[in-house]
């Protein structure tokens, strides 16, 4: 079957999921999509996108890719009342892009399973800007022969590297691991930054030496205009940022190694959220960037951060 052929169904036009059902479109794939808010997805009509305005819709694709927020949204966009299998049967191939529990992923294979499906576990490293510059990378883990009928397009969406670990939920131990790292790395970039910032140092000068030398990262590169300027545009969720914790310290607790950096960066983000009652919407303020963690934090070291204003590379310019 030739890639125009095959028809793509796609669940989930969030922060993440419509870049990345956008580069399929414009790779010349034939994508249905469905989004909770359908004014959400109507954007990616312009690109050739096809709105569906059900689940059931989705259910005679040759592959069905979700991601969505946790692993209830998930059984209830592919099982609930009104799920893709309402129509009474389900695509072939699905791949979830989601970061959910080892737990919920083995529960939803099986049931796939049952209906005939094979299930592809397949977190990705990144965000918005990460996706449109094409540098976002993904894992794969599930049955190795759909695992290959997903691989060609997860590389569309994730050119920077696709990596199939093997079965079952593997690929979901890898994601929690890898925003367990994200959290430590925040946190520790954050509290270096203001170490140095309290005694005179600009942070955009420390930001620049530190991304030029061997300690500098995709990651420290992309979060230090935000660092910078105090721009708190959502790329993640501190509340995400506190499941996938608390997702790595449980896999912790039951593999029985110590993750003594991850528990201390847990509580340091959970300060934050206290933190944001004394704001005039904490409501509001909760949704912003996990990476306002830097204000939370500033408090503590009685420092107030502003604003420096200087334009800061994210290193995804190219």
């Amino acid at each position: 079957m030739s890639k125009n052929a095959q028809k793509i169904g796609w669940i989930g036009a969030g922060r993440m999921g419509t870049p990345m059902a956008d580069r399929l479109l414009k790779a010349g794939y034939d994508v249905s999509i469905w989004n909770r808010t359908r004014a959400k997805a109507e954007p990616l009509a312009a690109s050739g996108g096809k709105i569906v305005d059900k689940l059931s819709d989705l259910a005679g694709c040759d592959v069905l890719f979700s991601i969505v927020s946790t692993g209830k949204d998930l059984d209830q966009v592919l099982f609930g009342k009104d799920g893709v299998a309402s129509a009474g049967k389900l695509p072939p191939v699905v791949v979830d892009c989601s970061t959910i529990s080892v737990e919920e992923s083995v529960s939803i294979r099986e049931r796939l399973k049952k209906s005939g499906s094979d299930f592809v576990a397949a977190p990705v490293s990144g965000n918005a800007k990460v996706i449109k510059a094409g540098r976002l990378s993904a894992v794969l883990s599930g049955v190795e022969a759909a695992a290959k009928v997903a691989q060609p397009l997860m590389e569309v969406i994730a050119p920077q590297g696709v990596s199939y670990v093997g079965e079952g939920e593997l690929a979901r131990v890898c994601k929690i691991a890898h925003n367990v790292m994200l959290g430590v790395v925040i946190e520790n970039l954050i509290e270096i930054t203001l170490l140095v910032n309290k005694m005179g140092v600009p942070r955009h000068a420390f930001l620049a030496f530190l991304n030029n030398g061997v300690m500098g990262s995709m990651f420290t590169r992309y979060k230090s205009p935000a660092l910078v300027n105090l721009d708190w545009t959502t790329t993640f969720t501190p509340e995400l940022l506190r499941k996938d914790l608390d997702l790595g310290l449980e896999l912790g607790r039951e593999m029985d190694v110590p993750m003594p950096v991850t528990a201390a960066t847990r509580e340091v983000l959970q300060t934050h959220f206290g933190a944001a009652m004394l704001q005039k919407n904490p409501e509001e303020y909760i949704q912003k960037d996990f990476a306002a963690l830097a204000e939370t934090m500033a408090l503590a070291a009685g420092m107030k951060l502003t604003p420096e204003n200087k334009d800061v590379p994210t290193g995804l310019e190219h």
